[in-house]
């Protein structure tokens, strides 16, 4: 049987209160997409590299996607790259095509709330076409070994007119040195330096140069983080191919005296 009510108190459903704080907790705790992030306007070089990044914050996590000319990105030229669990998305385009490419292209954040669109527009130059000032790759990232908990410095210096800003890409997504608590810093040479080296730091570096003439991006260099086994059998590969280049023995320490 049922309890009866207080004296001049309502009694309220127990599973319809609930609903309700549910909903209200929910509404409280969702947003629309909002974004962080959008993609810039870029002109770039015919055979080279464009990368668009956008990404968006919001309550479900909002998803990202890449239209061009009102129509979803398809190309084997084209590749998205999706990071922050989908909310983050790279379009990376290359070789561009001069004429093919060249069009608005357009980022959606999608959730259950909302949905929001930016866009940015992507010029293609031929080399004869660079206007003055066009950023060149001075100096580009090398291929490097070095080992875990080590310092590896990534090089990069570029001119132009006005300077350029570098800005640094692993694994074709952008590098925010300021999310690694300051392991990782970009130097005032454009140089990305990499402190205490972890097996994460792995992988393929290009440095992005960029100016209102236009951008270019570097060749892209490997960076290998070796444990002490591995860098001392990295050393040794290393000089057995100097050995046969140079029809000499050299020799190293690792241990025991060993010589290629």
């Amino acid at each position: 049987m049922a309890p009866e009510p207080a004296p001049g108190r309502t009694m309220v459903p127990l599973v319809p209160a609930l609903v309700m704080l549910g909903l209200v907790a929910g509404a409280h705790g969702d947003s629309k997409p909002v974004f962080i992030r959008v993609p810039e306007d870029q002109t770039g070089l015919s055979g080279g590299v464009a990368s668009f990044v956008c990404q968006a914050t919001g309550e479900p996590k909002p998803r990202i996607t890449w239209m061009k000319k009102g129509k979803k990105v398809s190309s084997q030229r084209f590749e998205v790259i999706e990071f922050d669990d989908g909310a983050g998305s790279v379009l990376r385009i290359q070789p561009l095509r001069v004429q093919r490419d060249e069009a608005i292209y357009e980022c959606t954040a999608t959730n259950s709330l909302g949905e929001i669109n930016t866009s940015a527009k992507l010029s293609v130059l031929e080399e004869e076409q660079l206007p003055p000032g066009f950023p060149s790759i001075d100096m580009g990232p090398q291929l490097k070994v070095v080992e875990k908990a080590r310092t590896a410095t990534m090089l990069c210096a570029a001119g132009g007119n006005p300077d350029p800003e570098i800005t640094w890409f692993k694994d074709f997504l952008p590098v925010d040195p300021a999310t690694s608590n300051g392991r990782i810093k970009q130097l005032r040479s454009g140089a990305l330096q990499i402190e205490s080296s972890e097996e994460s730091d792995q992988g393929k570096y290009e440095c992005v140069a960029t100016n209102s003439a236009g951008t270019r991006y570097s060749a892209p260099a490997n960076l290998y983080v070796r444990g002490p086994a591995a860098w001392a059998q990295s050393l040794m590969g290393i000089w057995s191919l100097l050995s046969r280049l140079l029809g000499v023995y050299v020799c190293a320490h690792t241990g025991t005296l060993t010589c290629v």
